[in-house]
């Protein structure tokens, strides 16, 4: 049931730049104005995160799934009246605000149902909506557009979300335990919770590395159709299908693996989810690079399916390995401020990108991302060791 919710999440907040070559002629907007309707959303959606997963462990998470997800629905949906610059910005940080709520909630309430045994495999299982749901929405708004204008795909699917809301509070159910760690989450007000959670080196880490995975995969989202359009001339369907499909897809069977190796992994050594993470983030280097390199579609295509593999076995376990480092109460906040943070970083991807690029081309700005990458692997790795340094030191503790 999450998948499907999940799914519906992203083909949502997708949908938008496989039409932005519309969007330009028809509302007259430059590079710069198409990156601020894209930053709006992650902006809202970072700001939104830290209470929204602070309200996800007070409450039941059902409650905010289900309310989140009818919010963004209709927001999708009224996305179809926008006719100006301003409007377009508005709905945009609407549907970040709905969307905010989803993931704390979600990623708490499959905490609750899996253990450390099976944790990063079902997360691994729920992540593969995200490029499900991105395909969908990148190359089904640029189908339906085609067709049939833009606004319909809008339309589509928010009707959908809302569809499926009502089918979800029928069946979507909260288990009992999740009251026990409401009440241990009572007592603590929400500035003092992101406090505690900040104040874990380790959580501080993962949550630097989330920033900067989620700049790249941004950049990725939303330049890759525009960059598809423009060097290899590709219609906007085509351009909307190919910057998507071929990479999701290849993070699909990155994630599942990653997820099935990080619980064997981390079963028999400390840290190593962090390590299959780091593994999937420094092998993406050298494909990032080409994709950006690239001067065909083959070579292209190679670019995009390595990288889209290896960043899914990073994906696998963002979650995961947030959760073998912070307290069951805290899962919901924790969760909520490395989303929030992560995606305030993804935030500035498209402005940042937007600006370089009239210098040094969109090419070499894709190709340049492939160095954060390279210095995120080295910081996991770091972190792996040093928590299998004081596990060493401490024998008795508990991962």
């Amino acid at each position: 049931m999450l998948w499907c919710v999940c799914f519906c999440n992203y083909a949502d907040r997708q949908a938008i730049f496989s039409i932005f070559p519309l969007l330009r002629t028809e509302l007259r907007l430059d590079e710069l104005q198409l990156g601020i309707v894209a930053s709006s959303f992650m902006w809202m959606y970072a700001l939104a995160g830290p209470f929204a997963g602070w309200i996800s462990d007070r409450i039941s998470p059902r409650t905010v799934i289900l309310g989140a997800l009818a919010f963004w629905s209709t927001v999708t949906a009224g996305t179809a009246i926008c006719h100006s610059f301003g409007s377009l910005v508005i709905f945009r940080t609407l549907g970040g605000l709905g969307e905010a709520f989803y993931f704390p909630a979600a990623m708490a309430l499959i905490g609750i149902y899996h253990s450390a045994q099976t944790r990063s495999r079902a997360m691994a299982l729920h992540q593969s909506s995200v490029y499900a749901g991105t395909i969908a929405g990148g190359s089904m708004s640029a189908v339906i557009a085609e067709q049939h204008g833009w606004r319909i795909s809008f339309l589509i699917f928010g009707a959908v979300g809302i569809l499926l809301c009502l089918v979800l509070i029928f069946c979507l159910r909260t288990p009992a335990p999740q009251q026990q760690n409401q009440a241990a989450a009572a007592n603590t007000n929400f500035l003092r919770s992101v406090q505690e959670v900040l104040s874990s080196m380790r959580i501080v880490v993962l949550i630097g590395v989330f920033i900067g995975a989620n700049f790249v995969a941004v950049v990725f989202l939303t330049w890759l159709p525009t960059f598809l359009f423009n060097k290899f001339h590709l219609s906007l369907s085509q351009a909307g299908f190919s910057s998507t499909a071929y990479l999701q897809i290849a993070s699909v069977i990155g994630v599942i693996l990653g997820g099935v190796l990080a619980d064997r992994y981390a079963a028999h050594r400390i840290g190593g989810r962090q390590m299959i993470q780091a593994v999937g983030l420094l092998f993406g280097v050298p494909f990032i690079f080409l994709t950006g390199q690239a001067v065909s579609m083959v070579t292209l295509i190679i670019g995009m399916i390595g990288f889209g593999f290896f960043k899914g076995m990073y994906d696998a376990n963002i979650w995961a390995s947030l959760y073998d480092v912070v307290p069951v109460e805290r899962r919901g906040v924790a969760a909520g401020t490395m989303n929030s943070l992560g995606w305030l970083g993804g935030g500035v991807a498209p402005i940042a990108i937007a600006v370089a690029s009239r210098r040094f081309g969109l090419s070499a700005c894709i190709s340049a991302t492939s160095l954060i990458y390279l210095g995120l692997s080295i910081a996991l790795l770091s972190l792996a060791r040093n928590m299998r340094k004081s596990h060493a030191e401490q024998p008795s503790s508990v991962s």
